[in-house]
């Protein structure tokens, strides 16, 4: 099958490259119609209480997010305009504000003690904007751009779509540079590396096709995250830039042994097509992995980088191929002697100190699997922004004016009596870093008259069927005090009524916690086992992904320990995301070198000649392959600011790194010492190896 299909491309390579260079134009089509969504939250599972009472409010109050506004040094009837002015915004419900309670002829300071201190304060007051559809709808985005070009330099729209939108603009802005830093980087590398000064370019350009038929296709997946959007296009650059050296690599072989250049070509196809299925199996496994978390974003991440591997595969052996032919001259007269070293004599060197690097690989495995266990993560969303955005300046005067740094919302049936609700409230007021409780009958409770009160506020917090309170807290979200705050409140609210929902951010963000500590070793679980059984069928032999797993594990272990050994606090996701992608993708390193042991132990080299040999005619593919890897993700992660995006690919470029040192320096070693398990239960070498 791979000879045919190598003939069919080397003869129909110019049709091909048309039909490729047409289908990129419905792809460009498909990344622009592509809807991208920037609330990390909606990938919580639909069937946790936080999430099915957010359906719940939106579908019975027409609602799901507020947001508070901050308004410095403004006459109260000017602030009744901004408010008039905002409420005529399309999406906004309602405005809760003063003068929803008391006409402005009324001064504000015959307001309860315990109402005014909670919106104002000697040069501020603070308003609520209550929104028709949830924080991350089209709608709610579009409300608070408007309400932003409303408000001066002295008014300070804070909440979680603020971040959204601010998060999109940076995201937006800075996609196509990411972009840019890993081609260049990468071509640097590539262009020390090959004999070529032109290859790299035609490599760049096959997976740039691929690039775009990937994220073209995700139209079908409904929506993407921007984290997928920022990070797709670098990764899939890092993890099948192999398999276009590896056909380069086979192209020359078949040229130097008298081939000319189709017949080398359609060698080379045939060879590639075998050789990168089982390196682009264990690479797709590890995305596949990512999906069986139960927050979902890992199944958003893995199905399209999944994808993009196939797609790359693809590419490697249509696409590259056919402009290899079509830029033969000018290949020819572009090449130059390959600038990296040949790494002569490091096999040799590696093998006659295995016991050095083993010993080395034992000392460190204790604070490895330490740093692996106890590096920090942050899980409060908007840590990941750069502190100079508009949003984050907002939330940080909202916290700073009014020690109001969350708002949440408890929903509690309708039928529970005022003077409980009262009752409840109190209690809760008394919840330790709660500020205050708000809801239609706390207000009357202060002894504002029920008739006074607009009904449109009334509708907004209070139905047939259930009634709203707000609740205000000076703890940060994702906190421990917020974490136990939440639990607390919930506790409360079920005294009064079984089926009361604490609904928010804090409460959502607490979900989410619980949820992503469980996810990682469900993940990390699932990517060791289907890795463990791909490389056991491809090899026909149990002890060899034992091997080749436990030296990739402990690449892992390593460069999480780097980032709690330096103090770096990661976002909640990069662990498992990076412990996936490192093992699945890296792996290929360790079956290369290995695939060349068991190849020179059949053919009867004695134990270390056998891992030398194979290490030195591995090393500069597997040198070339990370330094590729590292160079498409570490610009990206230095230029990034945006943390979660920074993290994972400084993660990713470091990983490549440590997973080629462990290759070349750890693996010998764990073959040394386990040759003869190996031979005795591998499929290749069991009948041919003998021992004495």
């Amino acid at each position: 099958m791979s000879k045919k299909l190598g003939e069919w491309v080397v003869k129909a390579r110019i049709p091909l490259l048309i039909i490729a260079t047409l289908l990129l134009i419905p792809s460009v089509i498909g990344y622009n119609a592509t809807k991208v969504n920037y609330d990390m939250l909606v990938y919580l599972p639909k069937d946790i209480e936080t999430m099915q009472g957010q359906d719940i409010l939106e579908d019975e109050f027409s609602t799901g997010a507020f947001a508070p506004l901050v308004v410095e040094n403004m006459p109260a009837k000017e602030t009744a305009r901004l408010k008039a002015d905002i409420e005529k915004v399309d999406h906004v419900k309602t405005v809760l504000w003063y003068d929803s309670v008391m006409d402005l002829s009324v001064p504000m300071d015959v307001l309860p003690d315990e109402i005014y201190e909670k919106f104002n304060t000697d040069d501020a007051t603070m308003m609520f904007i209550i929104f028709d559809q949830t924080t991350s709808e089209d709608g709610t985005i579009e409300a608070c751009r408007e309400i932003r070009k409303l408000c001066d330099e002295h008014s300070f729209l804070a909440g979680m779509t603020v971040g959204l939108i601010d998060t999109q603009e940076l995201a937006d802005k800075e996609a196509p540079i990411y972009v840019a830093i890993a081609v260049i980087l990468c071509m640097i590398a590539l262009s020390l590396a090959m004999d070529s000064w032109l290859i790299p370019f035609l490599f760049m350009l096959s997976i740039g096709y691929a690039v775009l038929y990937n994220m073209g296709t995700n139209l079908f997946l409904g929506q993407i995250s921007y984290l997928t959007k920022a990070i797709a296009a670098v990764l899939q650059l890092g993890v099948t830039m192999d398999y276009s050296i590896f056909l380069w690599h086979s192209f020359e072989h078949y040229l130097r042994n008298g081939n000319d250049s189709k017949e080398a070509m359609e060698n080379a196809i045939s060879d590639t097509f075998n050789s990168i299925i089982g390196s682009s199996v264990t690479t797709i496994a590890g995305f596949i992995a990512l999906c069986f978390m139960s927050f979902t974003l890992g199944k958003d991440i893995g199905l399209v980088m999944a994808k993009g591997v196939l797609f790359g595969v693809v590419s490697c052996v249509t696409v590259l191929p056919a402009l290899i032919l079509v830029f033969r001259k000018p290949l020819l007269k572009t090449t130059h002697k390959a600038l990296i070293p040949d790494f002569h004599g490091l096999g040799r060197k590696v093998t006659s100190h295995w016991k050095l690097n083993l010993a080395i690989c034992l000392v460190l495995l204790g604070p490895a699997v330490y740093g692996y266990t106890h590096y920090n993560v942050y899980y409060k969303l908007d840590s990941s922004l750069p502190r100079d955005l508009a949003a984050v300046q907002a939330n940080e005067k909202v916290e700073d004016e009014f020690h109001n740094t969350t708002t949440d919302v408890l929903m509690i049936n309708a039928s529970v009596p005022a003077k409980d609700i009262q009752k409840m409230a109190s209690e809760m007021e008394g919840v330790d870093g709660v500020n205050w409780v708000i809801g239609l009958n706390t207000i009357k409770g202060a002894g504002i008259p029920e008739e006074v009160i607009p009904e449109e506020l009334k509708s907004s917090l209070m139905n047939e069927n259930r009634q709203l309170l707000m609740i205000n807290s000076s703890y940060e979200v994702a906190s421990d005090e917020i974490n136990a705050q939440c639990g607390t409140l919930n506790t409360i609210a079920k005294k009064y009524d079984d089926g009361a929902m604490l609904i928010g951010e804090a409460p959502a963000t607490k979900d989410l916690i619980t949820i992503s500590n469980a996810d990682f070793g469900k993940v990390d679980s699932a990517s060791i086992g289907i890795i463990f059984l791909i490389i056991a069928l491809v090899f026909g032999s149990a002890s060899v992904p034992v091997v080749l797993v436990s030296v990739i594990e402990f690449g892992i272990f390593v460069n999480l320990a780097v980032s709690c050994v330096t103090g770096t606090t990661l976002p909640f996701i990069a662990g498992t995301i990076v412990s996936t992608i490192q093992l699945g993708s890296t792996v290929d390193y360790a079956i290369l070198l290995t695939n060349r042991y068991l190849d020179n132990r059949a053919a009867g080299e004695e134990k270390q000649k056998a891992i030398s040999d194979a290490l030195q005619a591995s090393v500069k593919s597997i040198f070339t392959s990370a330094v590729s890897f590292f160079a498409a993700t570490a610009g990206v992660g230095i230029y990034s600011d945006i943390d979660i995006i920074s993290s994972l690919c400084i993660l990713m470029a470091r990983g490549a790194l440590i997973s080629m040192g462990c290759v070349l320096f750890i693996l010998p070693s764990f073959l040394m010492v386990f040759d003869k398990f190996i031979c005795r239960h591998t499929r290749r070498t069991k009948n041919t190896v003998q021992f004495n």
